[in-house]
């Protein structure tokens, strides 16, 4: 599905004005070659002579006198997406035809004002050069993404992510419409590599509520149902929001450190952690696509005030609610108390999950990068929607052949099993994820992708009692919408400011709304991209100094008895921490006596036994942990994907049982962590968390599994 959006050039020309790219040219020694570098090799070619003259005088960014050019003559991991001249032209065409306040013809010399004219070179510029920095294993420099419409792993100079489609033997789009040329790609500099581009790569900055807009002005068919409930919500100031203005300035100004130093467990020695330099926003929808409402007999054309009406009684009619939920039915569907407000918001993720990140998968039992594609055990993410917090699943496995949302199939497992799909129930199979580009709305959007699911999505008595009987684990990233929008999660780099970010302490600015801080905390994640940790996707947090964190947990689906847990793997640089754990955050009592984080569950005194193969024996011995409030790891997590080497077999992994009790759907609730040691060294650490319901922990007839 192509953009309805077309007339955007001025918005980008702020945007890419304000967020500039690199600031230095790193001209260290990296490789020696004997071939022409990317700048050597385009001044040689006539075809590339006005994008030459365009990276000549286009610096690097607003701080910079250097320019483009001269990073490309430098020493550096490159991708280059140049256009030739007719393909500059034509842009310059179709410039002049949406905007002819912009220029009056299509020429260079024809701009109203010095001004445009530079914006515009750098929305050529900066959208057709992907930096690399020294990290040449992050992007095999000369590799496009192996699935259509999934995106580089890294940002181009305009900050934007670039993403392929594949249409035929060998045919390559950049952003479904500007085809790489089939006989010049892949040429190889010293430098980088060079893709000749037949149209000149420049995304528009549609905002989802400029999109959605458009769709209701035309009429045209999609998710036109979708995008009439979001307007009926008042939810289209909040879908046009881009980027945090108060935090950019901050930064700009140098009030928010660009980085800070904290030397960790050696294996970062020199001690820089880059704080993010944007606080973007971002969403993404699922959406029913207009053809089924059709077959529910609703007419998306209809108008609102007569559609509406319909969805809502759809909704209740259907069951789409669930028992406990509390609403009305009334046309005030802006209230947080529609049922209206309350379906919509539930197919919204206040982030943008990019197709090839809606499930991570990286070091699970089974699993190898080096066949990326070859999915073992399952995975899941647990998210929490917007408008009334509520839980989704994100799901995908080896047999679901795709992504669901809220899939609860029969797994295989057992102490000894694969942990596989052995079937799925007709009713728990969940809302396929279409991904498609031709369907999905994956690179029209700036701030939102919107993905057409092929079942209604809704938080139901059914989905709730699902959730309500599974144990719940998710990665402590998954609290922090922040870190998908900015890329700050699992980004594939070993660059150093991609893989340590110094996210800032709540005093300078908070950065995570769902985490609060002393100011004495340095908070740092570790994305440990490349390293074989033996952590839930390898990745971790830390922190130092005399830290005290809050953080905002999801809700539970259902009323009832539940552990939190809270996964570690222990060590001599870890610290000694109380657990706070209750609904009024500047009130939480304690959970329990102060942890020792340095003593892993081999040396805790806890009747700790390895495996030996003996189910019953083996039983016995987890219960025998439990009793002293702790458990092994998970067998679903290795360090490597190796079957092997599993969390569960190390006796330096466990899992804490913070808190057991009853708790509400309709609550908030915090954990607080507190360090007790006087030391400005030992370290706080978090990898995934579960919820576990006690008919899944305590339960005689089908105990809880090892995975």
């Amino acid at each position: 599905m192509k953009s309805l959006f077309g007339k955007t050039i001025t918005a980008s020309l702020f945007l890419i004005c304000c967020w500039g790219c690199t600031e230095n040219i790193d001209t260290s020694a990296r490789y020696v070659f004997t071939a022409d570098r990317i700048m050597n090799y385009l001044e040689k070619h006539e075809v590339y002579s006005e994008y030459v003259e365009l990276l000549r005088v286009t610096p690097i960014s607003v701080k910079s006198s250097s320019t483009v050019g001269q990073l490309l003559a430098a020493r550096g991991h490159y991708t280059v997406f140049a256009p030739t001249n007719e393909a500059i032209h034509k842009f310059l065409e179709e410039t002049c035809a949406e905007d002819s306040t912009l220029l009056s013809a299509p020429s260079w010399d024809a701009f109203s004002s010095e001004h445009k004219r530079d914006s515009i070179r750098r929305v050529i510029v900066y959208n057709s050069i992907i930096d690399s920095g020294d990290n040449e294993e992050a992007y095999m420099v000369n590799a496009f993404p192996p699935k259509t419409g999934t995106e580089f792993p890294l940002n181009n100079m305009n900050d934007r992510k670039l993403s392929v489609r594949y249409t035929g033997v060998d045919s390559i789009y950049i952003n479904n419409t500007c085809p790489v040329s089939i006989l010049q790609r892949d040429i190889l500099a010293t430098n980088g590599v060079i893709h000749q581009m037949e149209r000149v790569i420049a995304p528009k900055d549609v905002t989802a509520a400029m999109y959605l807009q458009e769709m209701l002005d035309t009429g045209k068919e999609g998710f036109l149902v979708m995008a009439k409930a979001i307007q009926a919500c008042g939810l289209m100031d909040t879908l046009s929001k881009i980027r945090d203005e108060v935090y950019e300035n901050l930064y700009l100004r140098g009030d928010i450190p660009e980085k800070v130093h904290m030397y960790i467990d050696g294996h970062f020695p020199n001690g820089d952690n880059w704080t993010p330099r944007h606080r973007l926003y971002g969403f993404t929808i699922f959406a029913e696509p207009d053809a089924f409402w059709r077959e529910q007999g609703l007419d998306p054309q209809a108008p609102s005030a007569t559609l509406l009406p319909q969805l809502v009684n759809w909704i209740l009619t259907k069951n789409q609610y669930a028992r406990d939920d509390v609403f009305t039915t009334d046309d005030n569907y802006d209230d947080p108390t529609n049922l209206l407000y309350q379906w919509t918001t539930y197919h919204i993720l206040p982030f943008r999950a990019p197709a090839d990140r809606l499930v991570f998968h990286r070091n699970e039992y089974g699993y190898s990068p080096s066949k990326p594609f070859h999915y073992t055990i399952p995975m899941y993410e647990i998210y929490t929607t917007m408008g009334k917090r509520r839980l989704i699943k994100i799901y995908e496995s080896a047999e679901s052949n795709g992504i669901y949302l809220n899939r609860f199939p029969n797994l295989d497992n057992g102490r000894t099993s694969v942990y596989h799909e052995i079937s799925c129930d007709p009713a728990k199979v969940g809302c396929f994820i279409d991904r498609d580009p031709d369907r999905a709305i994956l690179n029209d959007i700036i701030n939102c992708c919107i993905y057409p699911i092929d079942a209604p999505l809704s938080y139901n008595d059914a989905t709730r009692d699902n959730l309500a009987k599974q144990r719940l684990r998710f990665d402590g990233m998954t609290l922090f919408p922040e870190a998908m929008n900015n890329e700050i999660r699992l980004k594939l780099s070993a660059a150093e400011q991609n893989q340590d970010v110094y996210i800032p302490s709540t005093n300078i600015y908070n950065y995570f709304e769902n985490m609060q801080m002393n100011d004495q905390t340095i908070f740092i994640y570790l994305n440990a991209y490349a390293y074989q940790w033996c952590n839930m996707h390898s990745d971790e947090m830390k922190a130092k100094r005399r830290y005290e964190i809050t953080f905002t947990l999801p809700p539970v689906p259902r009323r009832g008895t539940y552990e939190l847990r809270y996964d570690v793997l222990p060590n001599g640089d870890r610290g000694i921490q109380q657990f706070y754990f209750g609904d009024d955050r500047y009130r939480l009592p304690a959970a329990g006596i102060p942890v020792n984080l340095t003593r892993g569950i081999g040396n805790m005194n806890v009747g700790y036994e390895r495996d030996t193969g003996d189910d019953d024996y083996d039983a016995e011995v987890d219960k025998r942990l439990r009793n002293n409030g702790v458990m092994k790891g998970a067998k679903s997590v290795t360090a490597d994907g190796s079957t092997g080497d599993i969390e569960r077999n190390r006796n330096s992994n466990l899992r804490y049982i913070i808190v057991r009790q009853t708790m509400d759907p309709d609550k908030t609730y915090y954990m607080k962590v507190k360090s007790v040691l006087d030391s400005e060294e030992m370290e706080f650490y978090m990898d995934y968390m579960e919820y576990c319901p006690k008919e899944v922990y305590d339960n005689p007839e089908h105990p809880e599994d090892v995975w």
